[in-house]
């Protein structure tokens, strides 16, 4: 991939300000390493902590990341690196390891209703203009300003049962449980700078760019990413329980490029306003900008995060948890009617003046580089590395 906005365009606007964590691949270490942002330099803590999972599970990450080791690289090296895809050097990596990859969807009214439209339209992006017009006209306004699981979802869900309008996406987007589904695989997330994957078999699909909470082991969520929860909209809309062929690809998920902590300066509250901008730039001259408002969130984050974790289910290595987005594509990209689809080279750019930018190249799932490290072969090069003790 190459460099179009500059290394800068990796970093949050107040970047001197934020504690950012991330983790590196080192050809000469043959494996990650665990490092924070300080002063234009990547600093080392995987001798203090070999996983980013481990650092997030003190009780004090932000104060273990002041306390951090002497520099070992150069984050602009590393960057331009990333960017250019080059594998032979040191190049950023997506900043998550050890956490369980989860997803929340439906949590958008907007986007609510476009999965309602694949539902209705199987699939098919050609009926979808015609039943989009239709279901907006009919639950549209009134869909926005409900709060999920209150007497006036209810009585909604009454009346849409009756005008023959339910959907199951309507029952997780206003009904009392959110959804909540497993992304991707432990290890499996791609980085800022690499190739993002649909499959070969998809005619009909889209990015999700999606804030991405970095939460631990007790539930308690200590930073925020950006993320890609590449969907691809055919598949899904000729069955729900077709959600894994359509959500888990190689290459599928992307989260990055850094992990900011939680801290006086960004904040929960800071994150619930979030605006998060996406731009596509295609090979062929095509382009699409879009934006998802944190502010219009369903459900609370917080809400969110107890809704996946808690008594019913425990994560000791803490998850990743994409939030749901606010935009749905519904711009013509080549006949009319077809709605948006990616091509292979689409440029995918999700970014947050907080957060900074997640850079990738769309391929098919098929050619994308292989998934070959999982766990297994990172607790080997953690030991071979003595980076691992009692």
């Amino acid at each position: 991939m190459h460099d179009t906005h500059g290394t800068s365009a990796l970093l949050p606007s107040d970047a001197g300000q934020a504690l950012l964590i991330g983790r590196i691949h080192d050809p000469r270490d043959q494996g990650p390493s665990v490092v924070a942002l300080r002063n234009g330099v990547l600093v080392d803590l995987t001798h203090r902590f070999p996983t980013v999972s481990e650092l997030l599970n003190q009780d004090d990450p932000a104060a273990a990341v002041a306390r951090a080791a002497p520099a070992r690289w150069s984050f602009d090296a590393v960057a331009r690196a990333t960017l250019a895809g080059d594998r032979d050097a040191p190049r950023f990596v997506a900043p998550c390891d050890l956490q369980v990859i989860k997803a929340c969807g439906v949590t958008f009214a907007d986007s609510m209703l476009e999965r309602v439209i694949e539902e209705k339209a199987g699939g098919n992006p050609q009926d979808a203009a015609r039943i989009r017009d239709g279901i907006g006209q009919a639950i549209g306004a009134a869909i926005s300003s409900i709060r999920p699981g209150s007497r006036e979802a209810e009585e909604a869900r009454r009346y849409l049962v009756r005008e023959g309008l339910w959907s199951q996406y309507l029952e997780v987007g206003i009904g009392p449980d959110a959804e909540v589904f497993t992304k991707a695989p432990v290890l499996s997330a791609v980085g800022s700078g690499e190739a993002i994957g649909i499959l070969k078999a998809s005619q009909w699909n889209n990015p999700e760019p999606e804030l991405v909470l970095a939460v631990d082991a007790a539930g308690r969520i200590r930073g925020a990413t950006l993320g890609n929860d590449v969907n691809l909209r055919d598949i899904e809309g000729r069955s729900a329980l077709l959600l894994g062929k359509a959500k888990d690809n190689n290459a599928s998920c992307a989260i990055g490029p850094f992990i900011r902590l939680f801290d006086a300066r960004f904040t929960l509250d800071d994150a619930r306003r979030l605006e998060i901008r996406l731009n596509v730039t295609g090979e062929d001259g095509f382009v699409l900008d879009g934006h998802s408002s944190i502010r219009r969130i369903s459900r609370d984050l917080t809400d969110l995060v107890a809704q996946t974790c808690g008594r019913h289910h425990q994560y000791p290595d803490g998850f990743m948890l994409f939030t749901g987005t606010l935009f749905a594509p519904t711009e013509d990209r080549d006949a009319p009617g077809q709605g948006f689809t990616h091509k292979p080279g689409d440029v995918v750019r999700i970014g947050s003046p907080r957060l900074g930018t997640l850079i990738n190249r769309v391929t098919y799932s098929e050619e994308a580089p292989p998934w070959t490290g999982g766990i297994a072969w990172l607790m080997r090069n953690l030991a071979r590395r003595g980076l691992l003790s009692a």
